[in-house]
Protein backbone atom coordinates (compact mmCIF):
# COMPACT_ATOMS: atom_id res chain seq x y z
CA UNK A 1 0.00 0.00 0.00
CA UNK A 2 1.40 3.44 -0.74
CA UNK A 3 2.65 5.40 2.14
CA UNK A 4 0.04 8.25 1.38
CA UNK A 5 -2.64 6.17 1.77
CA UNK A 6 -4.06 5.70 5.48
CA UNK A 7 -6.80 3.39 6.34
CA UNK A 8 -9.95 5.16 7.69
CA UNK A 9 -10.64 1.99 10.30
CA UNK A 10 -12.52 1.40 13.72
CA UNK A 11 -15.26 -0.70 15.68
CA UNK A 12 -18.71 -1.01 16.59
CA UNK A 13 -18.23 1.01 19.85
CA UNK A 14 -20.60 1.24 22.53
CA UNK A 15 -23.62 4.34 23.18
CA UNK A 16 -23.46 3.58 27.39
CA UNK A 17 -24.86 6.14 29.48
CA UNK A 18 -24.67 8.78 26.37
CA UNK A 19 -24.40 8.37 22.54
CA UNK A 20 -22.13 11.03 22.24
CA UNK A 21 -19.50 8.89 24.88
CA UNK A 22 -18.80 6.55 21.77
CA UNK A 23 -16.35 9.00 20.05
CA UNK A 24 -14.60 9.08 23.38
CA UNK A 25 -14.33 5.35 23.07
CA UNK A 26 -13.60 5.17 19.76
CA UNK A 27 -11.16 7.66 19.83
CA UNK A 28 -9.48 5.91 23.03
CA UNK A 29 -9.03 2.89 20.93
CA UNK A 30 -7.45 4.65 18.29
CA UNK A 31 -10.23 4.55 16.07
CA UNK A 32 -10.68 6.79 12.87
CA UNK A 33 -13.83 5.91 12.06
CA UNK A 34 -16.48 4.20 14.23
CA UNK A 35 -20.12 2.23 14.43
CA UNK A 36 -22.96 2.76 16.56
CA UNK A 37 -26.76 1.48 17.67
CA UNK A 38 -28.48 5.20 18.46
CA UNK A 39 -31.05 2.87 20.84
CA UNK A 40 -31.19 -0.46 22.23
CA UNK A 41 -30.65 -2.61 19.41
CA UNK A 42 -32.95 -5.26 21.14
CA UNK A 43 -35.88 -3.77 21.43
CA UNK A 44 -39.11 -1.58 19.26
CA UNK A 45 -38.93 1.02 21.90
CA UNK A 46 -36.33 3.73 22.46
CA UNK A 47 -35.71 7.76 23.74
CA UNK A 48 -36.83 10.40 21.69
CA UNK A 49 -33.06 12.17 20.37
CA UNK A 50 -32.43 15.47 22.76
CA UNK A 51 -31.28 18.17 20.78
CA UNK A 52 -28.03 18.95 23.60
CA UNK A 53 -27.22 14.90 23.04
CA UNK A 54 -27.39 15.68 18.99
CA UNK A 55 -25.58 18.69 19.38
CA UNK A 56 -22.29 16.86 22.00
CA UNK A 57 -22.20 14.31 19.20
CA UNK A 58 -21.78 16.28 16.46
CA UNK A 59 -19.11 18.72 18.21
CA UNK A 60 -16.99 15.68 19.13
CA UNK A 61 -16.76 13.94 16.36
CA UNK A 62 -15.59 17.15 14.87
CA UNK A 63 -13.37 17.94 17.07
CA UNK A 64 -11.52 14.37 17.43
CA UNK A 65 -11.36 14.29 13.87
CA UNK A 66 -13.02 10.85 12.92
CA UNK A 67 -12.95 10.52 9.32
CA UNK A 68 -16.43 8.47 9.28
CA UNK A 69 -19.58 7.37 11.16
CA UNK A 70 -22.44 4.47 10.31
CA UNK A 71 -24.87 3.85 12.35
CA UNK A 72 -26.47 0.48 12.53
CA UNK A 73 -30.10 -0.57 12.51
CA UNK A 74 -31.76 -2.82 15.79
CA UNK A 75 -32.05 -6.09 15.23
CA UNK A 76 -35.75 -6.81 15.70
CA UNK A 77 -36.74 -4.85 12.64
CA UNK A 78 -36.98 -7.11 9.34
CA UNK A 79 -38.00 -5.17 6.33
CA UNK A 80 -38.57 -8.33 3.99
CA UNK A 81 -41.39 -9.88 5.98
CA UNK A 82 -44.82 -10.00 5.00
CA UNK A 83 -46.41 -10.02 7.98
CA UNK A 84 -48.05 -6.99 8.20
CA UNK A 85 -47.60 -6.34 12.04
CA UNK A 86 -44.39 -6.70 11.95
CA UNK A 87 -43.58 -4.96 8.45
CA UNK A 88 -45.06 -1.35 9.49
CA UNK A 89 -43.35 -1.80 12.89
CA UNK A 90 -39.90 -2.40 10.80
CA UNK A 91 -40.83 0.92 8.36
CA UNK A 92 -41.45 3.18 11.02
CA UNK A 93 -38.46 1.88 12.84
CA UNK A 94 -36.10 2.04 9.84
CA UNK A 95 -37.75 5.82 9.18
CA UNK A 96 -36.95 6.78 12.61
CA UNK A 97 -33.47 5.63 12.35
CA UNK A 98 -32.96 7.56 9.07
CA UNK A 99 -34.19 10.91 11.18
CA UNK A 100 -31.89 9.83 13.99
CA UNK A 101 -28.86 10.04 12.09
CA UNK A 102 -29.96 13.19 10.16
CA UNK A 103 -30.02 14.71 13.45
CA UNK A 104 -26.29 13.07 14.44
CA UNK A 105 -25.32 13.95 11.20
CA UNK A 106 -23.99 10.51 10.68
CA UNK A 107 -23.95 9.82 6.94
CA UNK A 108 -24.81 5.96 6.45
CA UNK A 109 -27.14 3.81 7.96
CA UNK A 110 -26.93 -0.20 7.94
CA UNK A 111 -29.79 -2.19 7.73
CA UNK A 112 -29.85 -5.90 7.44
CA UNK A 113 -31.59 -7.38 4.60
CA UNK A 114 -34.01 -9.17 6.60
CA UNK A 115 -35.78 -12.59 6.37
CA UNK A 116 -38.66 -13.73 3.75
CA UNK A 117 -39.94 -15.95 6.31
CA UNK A 118 -41.05 -19.26 3.59
CA UNK A 119 -42.29 -16.67 1.31
CA UNK A 120 -39.79 -16.95 -1.31
CA UNK A 121 -36.75 -14.34 -2.57
CA UNK A 122 -39.06 -12.33 -4.51
CA UNK A 123 -41.80 -11.68 -2.46
CA UNK A 124 -39.19 -10.64 0.21
CA UNK A 125 -37.13 -8.26 -2.41
CA UNK A 126 -40.42 -7.14 -3.10
CA UNK A 127 -41.14 -6.00 0.37
CA UNK A 128 -37.69 -4.93 1.17
CA UNK A 129 -37.92 -2.33 -1.76
CA UNK A 130 -41.20 -0.90 -0.78
CA UNK A 131 -39.95 -0.07 2.53
CA UNK A 132 -36.73 1.43 1.92
CA UNK A 133 -38.68 3.50 -0.50
CA UNK A 134 -41.38 4.48 2.18
CA UNK A 135 -38.46 5.12 4.97
CA UNK A 136 -36.30 7.53 2.39
CA UNK A 137 -39.46 9.50 0.90
CA UNK A 138 -40.42 10.19 4.50
CA UNK A 139 -36.39 11.38 4.94
CA UNK A 140 -35.32 13.73 2.42
CA UNK A 141 -31.74 14.40 2.00
CA UNK A 142 -31.02 12.22 5.10
CA UNK A 143 -28.28 9.82 5.20
CA UNK A 144 -27.14 6.87 2.74
CA UNK A 145 -29.06 3.37 3.47
CA UNK A 146 -26.55 0.53 3.45
CA UNK A 147 -28.07 -2.62 2.50
CA UNK A 148 -26.15 -5.65 4.57
CA UNK A 149 -24.98 -8.50 2.65
CA UNK A 150 -26.49 -11.67 4.63
CA UNK A 151 -24.52 -15.17 5.21
CA UNK A 152 -26.83 -17.06 3.90
CA UNK A 153 -28.99 -18.17 6.54
CA UNK A 154 -32.48 -20.12 5.68
CA UNK A 155 -35.02 -17.90 4.27
CA UNK A 156 -32.16 -15.03 4.01
CA UNK A 157 -32.38 -12.14 1.70
CA UNK A 158 -29.57 -10.68 0.25
CA UNK A 159 -26.56 -13.03 0.22
CA UNK A 160 -26.03 -13.30 -3.61
CA UNK A 161 -25.14 -10.38 -4.61
CA UNK A 162 -27.14 -10.28 -7.70
CA UNK A 163 -29.85 -10.50 -4.79
CA UNK A 164 -28.91 -7.16 -3.53
CA UNK A 165 -28.75 -5.90 -7.06
CA UNK A 166 -32.12 -6.63 -7.43
CA UNK A 167 -32.98 -4.93 -4.71
CA UNK A 168 -30.90 -1.61 -5.64
CA UNK A 169 -32.87 -1.79 -8.71
CA UNK A 170 -36.25 -1.84 -7.04
CA UNK A 171 -35.41 1.68 -4.86
CA UNK A 172 -36.29 4.80 -6.47
CA UNK A 173 -33.79 7.23 -4.94
CA UNK A 174 -30.35 5.46 -6.13
CA UNK A 175 -28.28 8.30 -5.03
CA UNK A 176 -29.46 7.37 -1.20
CA UNK A 177 -28.73 3.89 -1.12
CA UNK A 178 -25.54 1.43 -1.63
CA UNK A 179 -23.82 -1.31 -0.22
CA UNK A 180 -22.01 -2.42 3.15
CA UNK A 181 -20.01 -5.11 2.37
CA UNK A 182 -19.11 -7.93 5.20
CA UNK A 183 -16.99 -10.04 4.67
CA UNK A 184 -17.51 -12.77 7.27
CA UNK A 185 -21.13 -13.11 5.25
CA UNK A 186 -19.80 -12.98 2.11
CA UNK A 187 -17.36 -15.75 3.21
CA UNK A 188 -19.94 -17.72 4.99
CA UNK A 189 -22.57 -16.96 1.70
CA UNK A 190 -19.66 -18.85 -0.57
CA UNK A 191 -17.47 -15.85 -1.68
CA UNK A 192 -14.25 -16.81 -1.45
CA UNK A 193 -11.71 -13.87 0.17
CA UNK A 194 -9.06 -16.09 1.86
CA UNK A 195 -6.45 -15.79 -1.18
CA UNK A 196 -5.24 -12.67 -3.26
CA UNK A 197 -6.60 -14.80 -6.13
CA UNK A 198 -9.89 -15.27 -4.22
CA UNK A 199 -10.12 -11.85 -3.40
CA UNK A 200 -10.26 -10.37 -6.45
CA UNK A 201 -12.36 -12.44 -7.72
CA UNK A 202 -14.89 -12.17 -5.26
CA UNK A 203 -14.41 -7.88 -6.02
CA UNK A 204 -14.82 -8.85 -9.77
CA UNK A 205 -18.36 -10.72 -9.21
CA UNK A 206 -19.60 -7.69 -7.08
CA UNK A 207 -18.55 -5.39 -9.95
CA UNK A 208 -20.19 -7.56 -12.04
CA UNK A 209 -23.68 -7.54 -10.34
CA UNK A 210 -23.70 -4.64 -7.26
CA UNK A 211 -21.00 -2.89 -8.44
CA UNK A 212 -18.48 -1.49 -6.60
CA UNK A 213 -18.88 2.14 -6.76
CA UNK A 214 -22.01 1.17 -4.45
CA UNK A 215 -20.11 -0.44 -1.56
CA UNK A 216 -19.95 2.52 0.61
CA UNK A 217 -19.01 0.45 3.91
CA UNK A 218 -17.26 -2.66 4.59
CA UNK A 219 -17.67 -4.59 7.87
CA UNK A 220 -14.20 -6.73 8.25
CA UNK A 221 -14.85 -9.75 10.07
CA UNK A 222 -12.90 -13.00 10.17
CA UNK A 223 -15.14 -16.13 10.25
CA UNK A 224 -15.38 -18.83 12.56
CA UNK A 225 -17.11 -21.11 9.93
CA UNK A 226 -15.97 -22.77 6.58
CA UNK A 227 -16.51 -20.77 3.37
CA UNK A 228 -20.19 -21.89 2.16
CA UNK A 229 -21.10 -22.49 5.81
CA UNK A 230 -23.75 -20.11 6.21
CA UNK A 231 -22.68 -19.57 9.54
CA UNK A 232 -22.77 -15.69 11.01
CA UNK A 233 -20.29 -15.95 13.60
CA UNK A 234 -17.48 -12.98 13.81
CA UNK A 235 -13.75 -14.12 14.64
CA UNK A 236 -10.62 -11.68 14.91
CA UNK A 237 -8.89 -10.97 12.01
CA UNK A 238 -6.55 -13.41 10.51
CA UNK A 239 -7.52 -16.10 13.14
CA UNK A 240 -10.33 -17.22 11.32
CA UNK A 241 -10.77 -19.00 7.92
CA UNK A 242 -10.53 -15.93 5.85
CA UNK A 243 -6.70 -15.56 8.08
CA UNK A 244 -3.99 -13.52 7.57
CA UNK A 245 -3.22 -13.84 3.53
CA UNK A 246 -7.08 -13.72 2.77
CA UNK A 247 -7.27 -10.20 4.82
CA UNK A 248 -3.67 -9.42 3.83
CA UNK A 249 -4.82 -9.31 0.17
CA UNK A 250 -8.20 -7.58 0.92
CA UNK A 251 -6.48 -4.49 2.91
CA UNK A 252 -4.38 -3.95 0.16
CA UNK A 253 -6.86 -3.75 -2.58
CA UNK A 254 -6.73 -0.89 -4.16
CA UNK A 255 -10.69 -0.98 -4.99
CA UNK A 256 -11.42 -1.50 -1.38
CA UNK A 257 -9.16 0.02 0.86
CA UNK A 258 -10.21 3.60 1.19
CA UNK A 259 -13.51 2.86 2.04
CA UNK A 260 -14.12 3.49 5.75
CA UNK A 261 -13.57 -0.55 7.28
CA UNK A 262 -15.53 -1.07 10.23
CA UNK A 263 -14.87 -4.08 12.78
CA UNK A 264 -17.50 -5.87 14.52
CA UNK A 265 -14.97 -8.69 16.23
CA UNK A 266 -15.09 -10.35 19.52
CA UNK A 267 -13.32 -8.66 22.51
CA UNK A 268 -11.99 -11.55 24.70
CA UNK A 269 -9.13 -13.36 26.39
CA UNK A 270 -7.39 -14.03 23.04
CA UNK A 271 -7.56 -10.28 22.05
CA UNK A 272 -9.10 -7.27 22.13
CA UNK A 273 -10.15 -4.23 19.75
CA UNK A 274 -6.80 -2.68 19.99
CA UNK A 275 -4.78 -5.88 19.35
CA UNK A 276 -7.11 -6.74 16.34
CA UNK A 277 -6.82 -2.89 15.11
CA UNK A 278 -2.74 -3.11 15.44
CA UNK A 279 -3.34 -6.45 13.63
CA UNK A 280 -5.20 -4.51 10.60
CA UNK A 281 -2.65 -2.22 10.42
CA UNK A 282 0.16 -4.42 9.80
CA UNK A 283 -1.42 -6.69 7.39
CA UNK A 284 -1.98 -3.24 5.16
CA UNK A 285 1.26 -2.48 5.19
Amino acid sequence: MPAKTKLIVGFHVSTSESIDLANDRAKEIGCSAFQIFTRNPQGWKYKELLDETAENFRAKFKEFGFKSCVAHMPYLPNIASSEKAIYHQSVKSLTAELERCTKLSIPYVVTHMGSHKGRGIEKGLKQLTNACNQALSKTNHGPILLLENMAGQTNSVGSKFENIQSALNGINESGRVGVCFDTCHAFAAGYDLSSEEAVDETLDTIEETIGLSRVRVVHINDSKGSLASHLDRHEHIGLGSIGEAGFRAFLKNKRVRDLPLIMETPDDERRDDRTNLKTVLRLAR
